[in-house]
């Protein structure tokens, strides 16, 4: 990683994760790593509602977790964004770039003129055609982001879709259809790939925030106390009336997540995944993976956003710890971040 690293930068309605990482002769190393947590409502279903709140998440973020670079790479991911597997014009990379506006204006949901558009190939083609996967993302979005960052006195050097940066930090490359379920708070993304080479990525507007939200409602406490009690307890805690209402807030989620997978095997595809992996924050419900596995009838196991990489200074295992299975978007970022 020539010059001066990226730091990865995901900004999620809960908290917002940022790495560092570099290259040394025995391999790549985790250099910094810190989370800090934003108020309730700063951002919401992945857009920053509050500049000034991310503004100053991340400014503490900065003056705490050791980072050395003010250049980031931008994780963005939200429910209106599209990824979507298309044929193009096998053009040049820089004139491919300039050309989608008219390649895929009347193949999207959002204005192109509104829309942040880029386009990823999933092999080299000597054709007229390229096959690859075609992001839009709703340019107002993006941008808010950009300028909470650029008031902390940080530059986006790199915007980068999420789900992709998941990828290159957790998944596992063989021949097998694997899923990497990554569970936020408002947000949950589900990517199924072969080998590292996407196969659909979708986001959903569910996640731990959901069943916060059910436990208050149906107990009749704040959302503090329910978060409290969510963690305390999860899906296989003592305190049975928990239990229930949690059992009950999961099920959308785990539909949501199956009719993902049951897309796979439809039309021409015919492909069935064989494994998953769990990120993100809202994974850690206790008793989650469980459910999920007997639900799916798949193995389920967390995500280690790590497999690549040795790890750095003393501090980063400990900084690490609590929120390693959160950490696979930022980590991932870096990846990407030449």
């Amino acid at each position: 990683m020539p010059g001066q690293p990226l730091v990865g930068l995901d900004i999620g309605s809960a908290s917002i994760r940022a790495a560092e990482t570099g290259r040394r002769r025995d391999g790549l190393v985790v250099t910094a790593f810190g989370a800090v947590p934003l108020p309730h409502g700063a951002v919401q279903a992945g857009v920053v509602q509050d500049e000034a709140a991310v503004t100053a998440a991340l400014k503490h973020l900065w003056s705490t977790a050791r980072l050395r670079s003010r250049k980031v790479a931008l994780g963005v991911s939200n429910p209106q964004i599209v990824v979507r597997k298309m044929d193009l014009a096998n053009l040049p990379r820089a004139e491919l770039r300039r050309s989608l506006p008219f390649q895929v204006r009347d193949s999207l949901p959002l204005p192109v003129e509104r829309s942040l558009l880029d386009f990823y190939p999933l092999a080299h083609s000597d054709g007229e055609t390229v096959e690859g996967m075609l992001i839009a993302s709703p340019k107002e979005a993006v941008m808010t982001s950009i300028r909470a960052i650029q008031k902390a006195g940080l530059t986006v050097a790199k915007v980068d879709l999420g789900s992709f940066a998941l990828l290159r930090a957790a998944a596992f490359l063989d021949a097998n259809v694997e899923a990497i379920v990554e569970i936020g708070a408002q947000m949950t993304t589900v990517i199924a790939h072969v080998d590292g080479v996407p196969l659909i990525v979708r986001t959903v507007p569910r996640g731990g925030a959901e069943i916060t939200e059910s436990i208050a409602s149906r107990m009749n406490i704040d959302l503090a106390e329910a978060e409290n009690r969510k963690r305390q307890n999860g899906l296989i805690g003592p305190d049975t009336a928990v239990t229930a209402v949690v059992d009950e807030a999961v099920r959308p989620l785990i539909n949501e997540i199956r009719s993902s997978f049951a897309y796979l095997n439809t039309g021409e595809r015919h492909m069935r995944v064989a494994r998953v992996l769990l990120a993100g924050g809202g994974a850690l419900l206790a008793g989650l993976p469980a459910k999920l596995a007997a639900h799916l009838n798949l193995d389920v196991t967390f995500a280690d956003p790590l497999i690549r990489f040795n790890i750095g200074r003393r501090s980063v295992p400990e900084a690490l710890t609590p929120s390693r299975v959160a950490a696979a978007v930022c980590i991932g970022l870096t990846m990407g971040a030449s």
